[in-house]
């Protein structure tokens, strides 16, 4: 089998009602589609979605067509390391992290889709099924136009749904204002129910303790992000400090930046992100770095990919998601939930393919 074309689509849809988190809104709507055609016939697929970086795939689309496509034509996919190795390469005076690093991921998930649907078996199979599920929270806690009433709406509805667990946005505005939050849910749903609280980097290194001891004694499952990504040492002194696990790891590029976050002892949890991470390859070796070193792990995220890789690995704790009515709406192969746990798709490849007609609409 050869690759006989890399094909990429940009596509936007409006954005009706934007969320916000404690920095940023997610407004832009944008993904890039990336086809991998083989002389077979079989062909992977892999979506990247930019919730707020408007330009992200068009960049993508850029550095595949013209640095890494006429790279891999006429290359055996299931040669996936060797193809890993020489996009670094190539992108490398520029791409050891970034955008650059956006478009290899989006490649190695394709390629890992194609080689799946090649043998007719989930990519699962493929790497070893460790589990044949994955417990699921919602990240539905948004900051929302609408206050407290569409804030608890949105989690309850989460409840109903099926989900054991939501996040919630901290950071945006005062400590006591994220202590209300958090009790409004708690209050709501209960104490079985888990909140985990994500602050996307806001706070420096003495905000984050004092938050990050208010959240602990409010029961808090685990702090996400307290600070800037390259404050390692800040990280490191927090989570040897707190009890409430710190979860870490969205923005970082590479098994090389999570080596270094798990050497020095900065995180309790790593999330990786396979967008940014690396893809499929990459998040192998993040995996094992973190499993070895006795830390569990949860992605940033959602989607079936990630369902996939997180049942192949044994300390795999979470995946997050929006609801699932939404992500089915799109998707060729549903994903399915019981008792708060998202099933092992059984779809060959990553079960990662959407609807025809949805890219038909909003191709670019």
């Amino acid at each position: 089998m050869k690759i006989t074309q890399i094909e990429t689509i940009v596509l936007r849809h409006e954005v009706k009602n934007a969320v916000s988190d404690s920095l940023h809104t997610y407004d832009a709507g944008s993904d890039l589609v990336t086809r991998i055609h083989t002389d077979e016939g079989v062909t992977g697929f892999s979506m990247t979605g930019f919730g707020r970086i408007k330009s992200g795939p068009d960049t993508m689309k850029v550095i595949i067509d013209r640095e890494l496509a006429p790279l891999l034509v006429g290359r055996d996919p299931f040669y996936s390391r060797m193809h890993k190795n020489d996009m670094w390469v190539a992108t490398e005076y520029y791409g050891t992290v970034g955008v650059a690093n956006f478009a290899i991921s989006a490649i190695d998930i394709a390629m890992w889709d194609l080689c799946g649907k090649a043998l007719g078996k989930p990519v699962s199979h493929l790497l070893g099924v460790a589990k044949d599920r994955i417990p699921a929270y919602a990240m539905v806690g948004w900051y929302f136009d609408g206050g407290d009433a569409t804030f608890v709406k949105q989690c309850t509805d989460a409840a109903e749904e099926g989900f054991r667990a939501v996040k919630l946005k901290v950071g945006r505005d005062s400590l006591a204002d994220d202590l209300h939050r958090i009790k409004l849910i708690k209050d709501e749903l209960g104490d079985e129910f888990r909140v985990m609280v994500d602050a996307n980097c806001i706070f420096d290194e003495a905000e984050a303790f004092r938050r990050g001891r208010a959240y602990e004694q409010a029961g808090v499952y685990w702090f996400e992000e307290p600070m800037q990504p390259y404050l390692r040492d800040s990280h490191k002194k927090l989570a040897e400090a707190l009890d409430i696990p710190i979860a870490i790891g969205e923005n970082y590029y590479t098994r090389h930046q999570f080596h270094d976050v798990v050497r020095h002892n900065a995180a309790d949890i790593v999330q990786p992100d396979a967008r940014r991470a690396g893809g499929v390859t990459e998040w192998l070796d993040i995996a094992a770095i973190s499993e070895a070193a006795g830390l569990t792990l949860a992605c940033h995220g959602g989607g079936p990919a990630n369902v996939n890789l997180l049942c192949t690995m044994k300390n795999s704790i979470y995946l997050e998601t929006g609801s699932l009515k939404g992500e089915n709406s799109v998707l060729k192969y549903k994903l399915e939930m019981v008792d708060g746990d998202v099933l092992l798709p059984d779809a060959p490849g990553l079960a990662t393919d959407v609807q025809e007609d949805y890219i038909e609409k909003h191709r670019v």
